[in-house]
């Protein structure tokens, strides 16, 4: 198991939802169309998300090189 990319999976995993729900509460209230925000946002968000399950799973999955 390589330790270090299923932790920066968690990493970005622990960021993308602090985005997320930090936008969420703090500049969608202010924003014209915060829709329209929440909606890139989101999309930004699972991306991110995305990528760190992705790197938890190969991570978990490959060994490590000697």
């Amino acid at each position: 198991m390589n330790v270090r990319v299923v932790l920066t999976g968690v990493v970005m995993i622990a960021m993308a939802l602090a985005f997320f729900f930090g936008m969420g509460a703090g500049l969608a209230p202010k924003s014209n169309d915060p829709a329209a925000m929440m909606q890139t946002v989101g999309t930004v968000s699972g991306a991110v998300g995305g990528l760190g399950l992705a790197m938890i799973v190969f991570g978990a999955l490959r060994k490590k090189r000697s």
